[in-house]
């Protein structure tokens, strides 16, 4: 692929590049390209991180860059989930790795971190973070507050404050040219781009993409809140999230539930799932309904299914029975994968025994 390639490649699943042209001139200057996201081990994982995070990775490596998974069991820690339980936020990251396994993701071209091996081994870490504290007023930091999931409160930790100069001290001792995160982690990559050049570092470039919506809310619920964050598929509201290991039935209830408004793309989960996961995976979905319902439909391409959709010439329940198809289908091999390894089904029934605190 020429530099060209590689942008359409990356503005297919990014929402915002900051800034392309640094993008561009990375692809003609380098030749070994580091980009890295972070995770937390907590819960279940589901398809936004799972299915979607391998679409988003497998693109990068085809571009030729190199993929840093930072396992945060410490960030995890200082997020008090399982109540601060170490061990069990390491079997929860053990876990994660398992279902990227068997979602496809490019394994040769992954590296997975984990925090606490690397920080023990490199001291050097915490004088970044001091230096990062040292030219970052406590205000934009709590600012950041929002990449823990937490909102501003004198009740919060004073890990709330600790947790973003760490992230973005993350971006510098992995190596990362490019900070690939999703827009909720957008205030903390800025940190990083701002204060970077202050301390003698180069800034990151920030690739952010795009956050699936969840299932199910209500309209009245969306006043005043930032809609993207707030609508983001979330594991703390289960009804709304598809899990990598939900069951047949599991994935067909949740979308016959599901926010699916007639004649409507804005803000339709149903629609995004098609878009972003089913047409990167597939070529072509078949609705199929009775002839008395205008019989199946063959829909090639996004495009077509959005026009079909808002022109009101196919039902929400049809696509909803479409969607859960094609998901559960994606879906099978990692049920499988978990149902006959024998290490991966013991990490999975430890995982579902744990109880998440946050």
């Amino acid at each position: 692929m020429d530099v060209d390639e590689k942008i359409d490649v990356i503005k297919s699943f990014a929402e915002e590049i900051i800034k392309e042209d640094e993008l561009r001139e990375l692809f003609k200057t380098k030749k070994n390209i580091v980009a890295y996201d972070g995770f937390e081990p907590s819960g279940q994982i589901h398809i936004a991180q799972g299915l979607l995070r391998a679409i988003t990775v497998n693109k990068l490596t085809s571009c030729g860059v190199h993929f840093k998974f930072w396992v945060a069991d410490w960030f995890a820690m200082l997020n008090n989930k399982y109540d601060g339980d170490l061990e069990k936020i390491k079997i929860v990251g053990e876990y994660f790795i398992e279902v990227w396994k068997a979602s496809g993701l490019d394994m040769k071209n992954v590296e997975f971190v984990w925090t606490s091996e690397y920080i023990n081994k490199h001291p050097e870490y915490w004088v970044t973070v001091l230096k990062l504290s040292m030219n970052s007023t406590v205000q934009r930091v709590l600012r950041c507050g929002q990449i823990m999931g937490r909102e501003d409160s004198v009740s919060n930790p004073s890990a709330q404050i600790l947790y973003p100069l760490m992230q973005a001290a993350d971006i510098h001792h992995l190596g990362a040219d490019i900070a690939q995160l999703g827009l909720d982690q957008r205030k903390v990559n800025m940190l990083a781009r701002d204060i970077f050049p202050k301390i003698g570092l180069k800034a990151p470039i920030a690739i952010h993409h795009h956050m699936l919506l969840g299932l199910q809310f209500k309209e009245s619920d969306l006043e005043g809140v930032d809609r993207k964050i707030y609508m983001k598929m979330s594991k703390s509201k289960p009804e709304t999230a598809i899990f990598m290991t939900d069951s047949v039935a599991d994935v067909k209830s949740k979308f016959n539930k599901a926010y699916c408004p007639e004649g409507q793309e804005e803000d339709n989960p149903v629609l995004e799932y098609a878009r972003y996961i089913l047409f990167e995976k597939f070529d072509k979905l078949l609705i199929e309904r009775p002839e008395k319902f205008g019989g199946n439909l063959e829909i090639k391409s996004y495009g077509e299914l959005k026009e079909l959709y808002v022109a009101k010439k196919i039902h929400p329940l049809d696509l909803k029975l479409t969607v859960a198809k094609y998901i559960n289908e994606l879906l099978e091999p990692i049920r499988s994968h978990f149902e006959t390894d024998t290490r991966a089904k013991m990490l999975k029934e430890k995982v579902e025994s744990f109880t998440v605190t946050r």
